[in-house]
């Protein structure tokens, strides 16, 4: 903070990567350790605490949660003319890992309360072709499991969560990333335990472990070779580089020890606004965040929903003013160009479409003081949607 700056022209930045403590000295030990390419001494660490954390049989760690979905599709061996069911209300990358492999993403509709995929919807969306049924867990709050996994099964689908909002969750106590036959993470710098760039594949099914690791492995099966079983490795099938370097696992393995603290952290921001926006919301009939009672959240962001689009944006424009950054997410893939392309219309998914319009996001990050904090909600609070005249 610059002193001779008053504090209310202080910037808050909508997030800021943070490190924890001992980043820069699990990098250093990795480079000592002459090993700072894929699945070194911090990559394996960092395995190890990923199935404690999500209860996951086999832990991988990828380049990306992108690519972790990508390999999802590779380890189900889809193909064009196949189906993947998936909310529209997400991030695209849910979708290309699927339509790389030639197959169409299925949209169905959002929750009104969670935001998350409605599970009542799913059925009816399955066909002779459907082969995955993709779960975000948005904001870190749990999907309806029990009904989607029992669909799923009656059916013979395989559950994919996209848990890159998730990490620490859980569903009547159960951890999210444990609940599908694969999940994935993300570890971008958006999210709460983070390397810069980076994500997890987790196997939950042990019959696609050793595929997982010959896929992530550029398709050999290096791994095997590595732990004695062949005296050579070879080209087993279609793969890619997935591993990321171990500079980053050395990173990411620091963020993980500082778990408590950060989840702490961010439960305090979480709870804050929760309380300190209450009133307000009620006045102006401002949806806060939902969390049903089987649901643990993770804290993973916090959003708004105002009553109506040009709402959001007065209130986006109002922060901006008053050097608050904020942002909305996300611009349903129906309604893309290339949802376009697929042969779906803008109106087709109309509380996906409403969501979009009027969500807004608040400032959320690992060092976030509580002055700055209870600046978000006092000027927050001093916006009166549907009133522009809020904008002087």
């Amino acid at each position: 903070m610059n002193p001779q700056r008053p504090d209310h022209l202080t910037r808050i930045p909508f997030n800021r990567a943070v490190m924890m403590g001992r980043e820069q000295a699990y990098m250093a030990d990795a480079i000592a350790r002459s090993h700072i390419s894929g699945d070194g001494h911090y990559t394996k660490l960092v395995h190890r605490r990923l199935e404690e954390i999500t209860g996951g049989r086999k832990a991988l760690l990828t380049t990306s949660c992108t690519h972790a979905l990508e390999m999802t599709a590779l380890l189900l061996d889809l193909a064009p003319g196949d189906e993947v069911i998936m909310p529209s209300f997400t991030f695209v990358s849910t979708a290309n890992a699927f339509v790389l492999r030639g197959a169409r993403p299925v949209f169905v509709d959002i929750r009104p309360d969670t935001l998350n995929i409605d599970e009542h919807l799913i059925e009816a969306a399955i066909t002779a072709r459907t082969r995955a049924i993709v779960v975000v867990h948005y904001a870190g709050v749990a999907c309806d499991m029990d009904p989607i996994l029992a669909v799923a099964r009656k059916h013979g689908i395989v559950v994919i969560e996209d848990n890159a909002h998730g990490l620490f969750g859980a569903y009547k106590g159960r951890p999210l990333g444990s609940l599908g036959t694969f999940a994935t993470q993300s570890f971008h710098e958006t999210k709460n335990f983070m390397c810069g760039e980076g994500g997890a594949l987790i196997v939950n099914d042990e019959r696609y472990a050793e595929r997982a690791e010959i896929i992530r492995e550029k398709g050999t099966d290096r791994t095997r070779f590595f732990r004695g079983l062949v005296d050579k490795y070879t080209w087993v099938e279609p793969g890619s580089s997935y591993l990321p370097s171990d500079l980053l696992a050395a990173f990411l393995y620091a963020q993980l020890e500082a778990a408590d603290e950060i989840q702490s952290t961010r439960r305090a921001i979480w709870d804050a606004y929760q309380a300190g926006l209450a009133d307000w919301s009620r006045r102006f009939a401002v949806a806060q965040p939902i969390v049903p009672a089987q649901c643990a959240p993770a804290y993973a962001l916090y959003y708004l929903l105002l009553p109506s689009r040009a709402d959001r944006d007065a209130l986006i424009e109002f922060l901006r003013k008053r050097r608050i950054a904020v942002v909305f997410h996300y611009v349903p893939l129906h309604g893309s160009e290339f949802g376009a392309r697929l042969g779906y219309r803008r109106d087709d998914f109309p509380l996906s479409q409403s969501c979009s319009d009027r969500l807004v996001r608040l400032p959320m990050y690992n060092d976030m003081t509580e002055g700055d904090r209870d600046r978000v909600v006092s000027t927050v609070t001093s916006f009166e949607p549907s009133r522009t005249s809020a904008l002087a």
